[in-house]
């Protein structure tokens, strides 16, 4: 059993509770829930709560787990190697 106080999302800190409030004002879409908490939003782009909030959905609104979709991953529109980054010199004025 997880509690109301738990983290759903432990990248943008929403609670259990939030995601239960605020499916119950009549929010059911995971873009919308997104919007207004900031869940799947932080660095793990949603890849450890947002299946997660499948389930909320599905236990608060009585929808099968198929019955809602979960959004599309946009990656970088090129991949930029790790390395690139780590490597870069700083500019100085």
């Amino acid at each position: 059993m997880v509690t109301e106080k738990a983290f759903a999302c432990l990248c943008e800190d929403v609670t259990v509770n939030e995601l239960r409030e605020v499916i119950r004002q009549g929010y059911s879409d995971i873009e919308e829930i997104k919007r207004i908490t900031g869940i799947g939003t932080g660095p793990c782009q949603g890849k450890q709560c947002l299946h997660f909030l499948r389930r909320i959905i599905s236990e608060e609104t009585g929808k099968r787990m198929d019955e809602i979709p979960i959004t599309t991953s946009r990656p970088p529109l090129d991949a930029v190697p790790f390395g690139a980054w780590a490597a870069r010199e700083e500019e100085h004025p």
